[in-house]
């Protein structure tokens, strides 16, 4: 289990406790291209309940960001098709620290430094809760699904790929 410690506020907390939605922070020790799989480990959740937050962009190189289930990878084709895009993909790591504001490893959907709309897998919100990066590496969120999406106005899609 990892150990609570304090962590100071986030853009992504700022955000949160301003729209008055409740969340539990938790701590764990970031390891480099660990991901959700390494903090579902260390933190005792079932990975499918970490949410990822991908930010990529379509063909005219408008950001958005995507929120997944952690042991899923996302299906670039199927997200452009729902999304009404021609083309999607992951922006470079430099690139979306530059739309998010926040290091990779790090990323949340809240209090990101450019507004870009948010589409999040259909089944988290299936979830009675799940993990989401609280803005900082080594920091999640524990959150209902359905306040992520109400407060971010997330689309519903239905693009996730076994890993």
């Amino acid at each position: 289990m990892a150990k609570e410690k304090h962590v100071s506020e986030t853009p992504a907390t700022q955000m949160l406790k301003k729209l008055g939605i409740p969340y539990t922070g938790h701590t764990y020790d970031y390891v480099e291209h660990g991901g959700a799989m390494e903090s579902a480990r260390q933190l005792g959740v079932d990975p499918h309940h970490v949410a990822k937050t991908l930010i990529m962009e379509d063909e005219r190189a408008r950001p958005l960001i995507i929120i997944m289930h952690g042991d899923r990878e996302v299906s670039t084709k199927n997200l452009a098709r729902q999304t009404g895009a021609k083309k999607i993909e992951p922006c470079t790591p430099d690139v979306a620290q530059r739309h998010s504001g926040y290091m990779v490893g790090g990323t949340s959907p809240f209090g990101t430094r450019k507004k870009m709309p948010v589409w999040m897998e259909a089944s988290l919100l299936e979830l009675p809760v799940i993990y989401l990066n609280g803005g900082r590496r080594g920091y999640l969120l524990e959150i209902a699904p359905q306040a992520v999406e109400q407060a971010l106005k997330a689309g519903k899609v239905n693009v996730a790929l076994e890993k």
